[in-house]
């Protein structure tokens, strides 16, 4: 009989997070054998899955890439493919594309405590083989949301429309839209990138129809501060300096929207209505009803959005969606809003871990009743951790951090000869918060999934990466909530008795 392969670590998606956890292996565990399994067949994640027009980063590509190979590109706020190019010339630079396994979903892990290691089955999606394999720790980078859909509500009369009816996450590479109506339900970050993209691309008309306004914010595709900082201080010094200035003034902005939301709101507004055509109604298309930072901002490069509704190709709908017709969509105040193609833009579903089924010594893991420990392990679940990106900020800024956090946390195993690490809550008067922190629909639909959050470090979750740097990176991983030990793999224990 064959023995299973054992891998001191397991990396789960081989996306930005991912590549990003093979280069910190690499670069800080040399003695790690690590494997990253990858469910779908291409790097990427999320750059490699979305390929609807326009898409781009909504955060800065400065904080969005890697601290340790800085982005080098012109525009701040890039196009999916360049993103996606910068993945994959990042894992093929390091040779990490060389420990990916592409079509290996894992859909079970089971801590086993007497064996001191994870025992995982994976499923191949290519052949439908069954896969057993033993894991020292296991580095979750898969995100949070499904990669096979995205949510669709149920719309009264669907079935009666006659067009075409299209869900970002699953676009056609055939789809024509040119000189058609195309109407695009939702108001998020892939709504406000669609819509001028669509307009630009050469719809004949393109209707944002958004039941509430989200916060939108202008923002220059190319900082001009870049190209004086590389040319005095040349590129690496310059995309560090760089990526800490604008972290701290994201998270400056982010600080003052919750202290003094109204200042800001105003702020934001005007700046909209400088944009638009004279007169056009701020409300109720550009005025939620939430205050800034309750919901994730959305960052059009150059205005561009705003842009497309001043040249007439782009209008904007508020309202509630009554029914579809055959002809297109009919909203609450009865205006029918026809249609070739209508677009979906209607939010991610969630799901924690990538789906895997998490036990311990055989028992499931209740996760919506586990407090996460700084924001990147589950309390009571050994030799896991979670790439988790922040909210507020660039998703990279916090995966970062976590991933130099494991690679400590390994080594110092490593060094001590320890198997098991375990974050365990010993504070009675820690209060269970929601782990996310927004208010966003998609988020709340999940709520009640995933772990939470403590009111107290090191079960609090900062969203601040200046309060991470200090906690994460500056202290030691040895504390009073995490306890370390060294279970006897029971094969061991046999020889011994």
């Amino acid at each position: 009989m064959r023995e299973r392969e054992h891998l001191d670590v397991l990396v789960v998606g081989a996306g930005l997070s991912g590549v990003g956890a093979g280069h910190y292996l690499q670069a800080e565990c040399p003695w790690a054998s690590y494997a990253i399994f990858e469910a779908r067949d291409a790097i990427g994640g999320t750059w490699d899955l979305f390929r609807y027009p326009g898409i781009r980063s909504d955060s800065d590509m400065y904080t969005l890439g890697y601290s340790f190979r800085p982005w080098n590109g012109d525009k701040a706020i890039a196009d999916g493919a360049d993103i996606l190019q910068y993945i994959k010339d990042t894992a093929a630079v390091e040779g990490i594309d060389q420990h990916i396994r592409f079509h290996h979903r894992i859909t079970a892990a089971d801590w086993s405590t007497p064996d001191g290691c994870w025992h995982v089955t994976a499923e191949r999606t290519d052949t439908g083989e069954t896969i057993h394999l033993t894991a020292g720790f296991i580095f979750s980078c898969s995100g949070y949301y499904r990669y096979d859909h995205g949510y669709q509500p149920d719309f009264p009369g669907l079935a009666d429309y006659l067009g075409t009816v299209i869900h970002p996450q699953g676009w056609p590479e055939d789809l024509d839209y040119a000189g058609k109506r195309v109407v695009v339900i939702g108001s998020g970050a892939t709504a406000v990138t669609l819509v001028p993209a669509l307009a630009a691309g050469g719809a004949g008309h393109v209707t944002m129809l958004q039941r509430s306004p989200t916060y939108i914010v202008s923002v220059p595709q190319k900082n001009p501060l870049r190209p004086l900082l590389t040319r005095v201080l040349g590129e690496r010094r310059a995309g560090t300096i760089m990526r800490w200035i604008l972290a701290v003034g994201t998270q400056g902005s982010y600080f003052l929207s919750k202290r003094r939301p109204e200042l800001v709101r105003k702020a934001i507004l005007r700046g909209i209505k400088r944009q638009l055509p004279k007169g056009y109604p701020i409300d109720p298309h550009f005025t939620p009803r939430y205050d800034p930072w309750d919901q994730r901002l959305c960052a059009v490069p150059n205005g561009d959005l705003f842009k497309a509704i001043k040249k007439g190709t782009v209008s904007v709908v508020t309202d509630t969606i009554d029914t579809f017709t055959d002809k297109g969509i009919r909203v609450s105040s009865g205006e029918e809003l026809e249609a070739d193609i209508v677009i979906t833009a209607t939010g991610l579903e969630l799901l924690f871990v990538g789906g895997i089924d998490v036990t311990v010594d055989g028992e499931e893991v209740d996760v919506p009743n586990r407090l996460t420990y700084k924001g990147m392990m589950l309390e009571g679940v050994p030799n896991i951790a979670l790439a988790i990106g922040y909210t507020n900020a660039s998703w990279t800024l916090k995966c970062d951090l976590t991933c130099d956090y494991v690679m400590r946390l390994l080594n110092h195993m490593h060094e001590q000869g320890l198997r098991q690490c375990t974050a365990v809550n010993h504070d009675a008067a820690v209060v269970p918060e929601p782990l996310l922190g927004l208010n966003s629909g998609y988020i709340q639909r999940a709520a009640h999934e995933f772990p939470k959050q403590g009111s107290k470090f090191p079960w609090q979750v900062h969203q601040s990466f200046i309060r991470d740097y200090r906690a994460m990176k500056m202290k030691s991983v040895v504390d009073d909530a995490m306890v370390f030990s060294n279970p006897v793999p029971q094969k061991d224990a046999m020889l011994t008795a």
